[in-house]
């Protein structure tokens, strides 16, 4: 193990830890178009800007193919007076507020990320007030609300406000928050994470939908108020009422799509939409549960959509490789003394070095059949079990079931019950049973992936199976056809 990768361990088994005794490094997104009066002055007040916490500062200016010289005059003040604090990316054509700001975030390299209008409606000293619940409450975003209560606000139109808080509204009523103020420009995301959240949105949609895709993704989000100096049409202000028609629209979208991750590694924007299927995940959960001690480890945890079900335990450490999953799993640990959060990678036995003996259960459910030497992974869980504990292993059944869906999946195979228990055997385990589970799916994963050659489930289908789960597991060994996967329960053998 590195250094670093030891470091974000202890970050992860400890929530607490994650508070900063360190400063941070801030990107400023700057979206421009048709401001050349007011993005110069924006600009100097950002670059005067000091915060607490924060050690850097640096602006990605997104000029969005302006029409009224503002490009000329950026790129005049970025050899002048940037300073080497200042990217401009210049559009090949006009797109609209989402799309530059989507382009900035790619761009960005501060541990924070800040979004800021260029119209001074905003004003940069505030990022003093958005950064504190980062470093004081392990915030992953943070909105600066122009409703709750603030030292100073320009007194404007009264419809453009009630449309705003119209707009909240039926935001919260999508995403069980209690906002003020989604339609803010200020919003400070961990950079990590922001970069993960896919942006569909190329106009002023894009506020809803970050605001419904953190609450998706279970982040910790903060609110803090913000002075707004809002100006009038007159002086340039271009969202209009249909920008707010619009915005209704992608509320809709997006409290009905689960498009919550970019594609990356680890298959993320693949496997949160199979953890979303609540009765299955509790049929799992009540399978494993009569098998299970107190001091349990979970490899592979995912967003702890399972562990919810096990625990409470007198030691639980939820798992992961995925750094968006740990996220998620820190965040779950928060009010729970009992859980910890660990990077464990199963075929790194380096990972385990610290936790040899240390558990009477281990759970690793979908996660063998992605590593490529499985008895390496089933000696590294051997060596974390105390002698007699007990390891439960969920596999996908059936070669004859592979298909595109696995291969989306990276699954280097798919089991037989034989196989299980040879690996088992090898690596000090003594199998106490496998067991088939779930076979009503496999019509579904044989359609799906084996004819169709889809690359993933569609969520009507996994809604419309989990609405029937409380059915099938019922009738589950009455089905006639071979199950779609076998949970093992094995025994570490002493001296192993």
């Amino acid at each position: 193990m590195t250094q670093l990768e030891s470091v974000v361990t202890d970050i992860w088994s400890n929530p607490r830890a994650r508070r900063h005794t360190r400063s941070l490094t801030l990107s400023v997104v700057v979206p421009v178009y048709n401001e050349r009066y007011l993005v110069r002055e924006l600009l100097r007040r950002v670059l005067a800007v000091e915060v607490d916490g924060i050690s850097s500062i640096h602006v990605i200016v997104v000029e969005d193919c302006s029409t009224d010289g503002t490009r000329e005059m950026l790129r005049g003040f970025v050899a002048e007076e940037g300073g080497g604090r200042i990217r401009l990316i210049e559009q090949p054509h006009n797109q609209g507020k989402g799309a530059a700001v989507r382009r900035g975030i790619a761009e960005a390299t501060g541990e924070l990320i800040v979004i800021q209008d260029a119209d001074l409606e905003y004003d940069p000293r505030d990022y003093a007030r958005l950064v504190r619940p980062f470093l004081d409450d392990d915030a992953d975003v943070v909105f600066g609300s122009r409703f709750a209560a603030a030292d100073r606000r320009r007194v404007l139109y009264f419809r453009h406000a009630l449309g705003n808080k119209f707009l909240t509204m039926l935001t919260n009523l999508a995403t069980d928050l209690t906002l003020t103020d989604m339609e803010t420009c200020y919003k400070m995301f961990r950079s990590r994470i922001l970069k993960s959240i896919p942006i569909r949105s190329n106009r002023f949609g894009i506020e809803p939908e970050l605001t419904i895709k953190a609450a998706k993704r279970n982040l910790r989000v903060f609110e803090v108020p913000v002075s707004y100096n809002g100006r009038t049409y007159r002086e340039g202000k271009k969202i209009t009422w249909k920008d707010g028609f619009s915005a209704v629209i992608t509320i809709a979208r997006f409290w009905l799509q689960d498009d919550l991750y970019a594609e990356d590694e680890y298959g993320s924007h693949i496997l949160v939409s199979l953890e979303r299927t609540r009765r299955f995940n509790r049929w799992m959960a009540e399978t494993l549960i009569p098998h299970m001690g107190a001091r349990v480890l979970e490899i592979g945890a995912g967003i702890g959509n399972i562990s919810g079900w096990l625990m409470p335990r007198d030691r639980f450490v939820a798992s992961d490789i995925n750094p968006f999953y740990l996220d998620y799993l820190t965040n779950l640990a928060i009010n729970r003394p009992y859980m910890e959060v660990m990077r464990i990678d199963l075929h790194d036995s380096s990972t385990f070095a610290t936790i040899q003996r240390q558990f009477d259960t281990i759970v690793c459910l979908n996660v063998l059949e992605h590593v490529p030497d499985p008895l390496v992974a089933l000696r590294n869980m051997n060596s974390a079990l105390e002698d007699g504990g007990r390891a439960l292993i969920y596999v996908p059944q059936g070669p004859w079931l592979y298909s595109s869906l696995d291969t989306v999946l990276g699954h280097r195979c798919r089991y037989t019950p034989e196989m299980l228990q040879q690996e088992l055997e090898a690596t000090g385990f003594i199998v106490e049973s496998i067991a088939g589970f779930n076979r009503a799916s496999v019509p579904g994963w044989y359609l799906n992936g084996r004819i169709m050659k889809r690359s993933h489930l569609s969520r009507s289908q996994l809604k419309l199976f989990d609405i029937m789960v409380p059915l099938l597991r019922r009738i589950d060994k009455w089905i006639p056809l071979p199950p779609i996967g076998i949970v093992a329960v094995a025994r570490k053998a002493a001296n192993a």
